[in-house]
């Protein structure tokens, strides 16, 4: 299992792009969301952790899973539900300040869902978010079974940046997590589960699943 760890400052997330805050309306298409038509800072403005992970199964149920481990009680007649159903992409469910969400496969994917979910925290006012990714990877080196806490992510090539091309040219984004939170999840790890092999350590991410990440 893996852990990619991200976090937002105390003044909350800044957006490379001026142009949004100008924008009369922000679309986030594929999370079936938008800023003209949801109070996003009324929905979503208590959100501290954003939990990603592949499946929509796997995330509904770690919604579940955290609904009984901060003991929320949802009000009368409602139930648990998935806020971008309609968009036929991603799953993302909401409880308390945890917003659990699927991500699909593959780093196309990912970078959908974090754009327009960065872009959310944004418009939500949201202050101090970690952002996790949950999940499962083969490993190398270690038993099956293993709780890997990444402390660096590597391309197929073993670089520590995601390369991409934006507006015709080929740019490099460094990929640094933050250390102090993959230190204390660690730390929280031994503490609660003294019986799993537990270890920081590298996530090599790819473009494939089968060709791409053979090193």
């Amino acid at each position: 299992m893996m852990g990619d760890i991200l976090r937002s400052d105390s003044d909350g997330v800044i957006l490379k792009n001026p142009n949004i805050a100008s924008m009369k309306e922000d679309v986030l298409y594929h999370i079936s969301l938008s800023s003209g038509t949801h109070d996003l800072k009324e929905m979503f403005g208590d959100i501290r952790f954003v939990c990603m992970g592949g499946t929509p199964k796997r995330m509904e149920g770690f919604a579940h899973f955290i609904q009984k481990e901060l003991n929320i009680k949802l009000p009368t007649g409602t139930v648990l539900e998935d806020i971008s159903r309609h968009s036929y992409r991603y799953s993302m469910f909401k409880i308390g300040p945890v917003l659990s969400i699927s991500h699909g496969m593959g780093i196309p994917s990912v970078s959908i869902m974090l754009h327009e979910v960065i872009k959310l925290i944004y418009h939500a006012q949201c202050k101090d978010v970690t952002f996790i990714r949950i999940g499962t990877c083969g490993g190398i080196g270690l038993p099956g079974g293993s709780l890997v806490i990444t402390e660096e992510a590597v391309d197929g090539l073993m670089h520590p940046y995601l390369e991409l091309h934006v507006l015709g040219k080929m740019v490099q984004r460094p990929a640094i997590l933050d250390s102090e939170v993959a230190k204390e999840i660690k730390s929280l790890a031994n503490e609660k589960f003294p019986h799993y092999k537990t270890v920081l350590g590298r996530t090599m991410c790819t473009y494939d699943f089968y060709e791409g990440k053979f090193y």
